[in-house]
């Protein structure tokens, strides 16, 4: 789904789920949608009201941790990009104006919890992106601490890889690696904590940032998301299995019992599969943000 009836402004970027426009040198009218992405592949059909519920869960979180890093958000009245009233109405709980940053073209990925990619490099290697972790640990085994495991950033349809932190040296220098991955684990210290007391375990996360003109970083894109982040509920927890879980895992759970290449075009899902996901995202907003 993109929004191609803001003719108006310039769309600069069609992401995965994310629809970029431009409004001036300094900043950028994002519309998050309800596409969904699995295995890097956008599916071909949307999942109901996602693209609001993203929105509000990333307002919640940028005003949360604003204290630790500036991020893009602004105070801009989203009428200044959107002067029609009915189309400003229909957008205003997945759209907003935020500043225009220069990415930097990392994920910063950061994992509290041994599942996905991270479970199997560890049961290859023992190591999870060349870190090396304790013997004999359990799929979604709780690692003694969080770790950082950069990938590099793909285009749509293109596959994010894996990269050691000496990449990430190499690729934006090491001073601004070294702020990336400190501030990244400390933003997944203090909000993973914080979602535990609301019954959620967040289990890994990836963050993005971007430079504003004065070299100085901010966060941005989506924050702790369903789509970015694994959510588990705390009652159902248990080392040894892969969790229930509040965020897009489930899709791809299902996605891994067809005979699928995981390469574009995704497969249809079925109705149930879109309702159910549609639920574990609106209750993972009401867990975390509702106070």
């Amino acid at each position: 789904m993109s929004y191609s009836t803001l003719s108006h402004l310039n769309l600069i970027h069609q992401g995965k789920v994310r629809d970029s426009y431009a409004l001036d040198p300094e900043h950028l009218l994002i519309i998050t949608t309800d596409r969904l992405s699995a295995f890097d592949v956008v599916l071909p059909q949307i999942i109901p009201g996602k693209g609001e519920v993203l929105t509000r869960i990333t307002d919640f979180w940028l005003n949360r941790t604003r204290h630790l890093i500036p991020n893009h958000q602004t105070d801009i009245p989203l009428t200044t990009a959107i002067p029609d009233t009915t189309v400003c109405t229909r957008l205003r709980h997945r759209a907003r104006i935020v500043k225009r940053l220069q990415p930097i073209p990392i994920e910063a990925i950061v994992r509290g919890y041994l599942i996905g990619s991270g479970w199997q490099d560890y049961q290859r290697t023992g190591t999870v992106c060349g870190i090396q972790l304790p013997a004999n640990l359990p799929q979604a085994a709780q690692l003694p601490e969080p770790v950082y495991t950069p990938s590099s950033k793909a285009a749509v349809g293109a596959h994010d890889e894996n990269i050691d932190y000496a990449a990430t040296e190499q690729l934006i220098g090491s001073t601004l690696a070294q702020q990336i991955r400190e501030i990244s684990l400390r933003l997944y210290r203090e909000s993973a904590a914080y979602a535990l007391e609301r019954g959620i375990i967040i289990a890994d996360t990836k963050f993005e940032f971007g430079l504003d003109d004065t070299g100085t970083l901010h966060l941005m894109d989506e924050v702790l998301t369903p789509d970015s982040s694994r959510f588990w509920p705390v009652t159902e927890y248990q080392p040894g299995i892969s969790p229930p879980s509040f965020d897009k895992q489930f899709v791809r759970d299902y996605l891994e019992i067809l005979d699928w290449a995981k390469t574009p075009p995704g497969p249809e899902l079925p109705e149930d599969i879109i309702t159910r996901t549609a639920a574990k995202y609106r209750e993972a907003e009401q867990r975390l943000t509702t106070i």
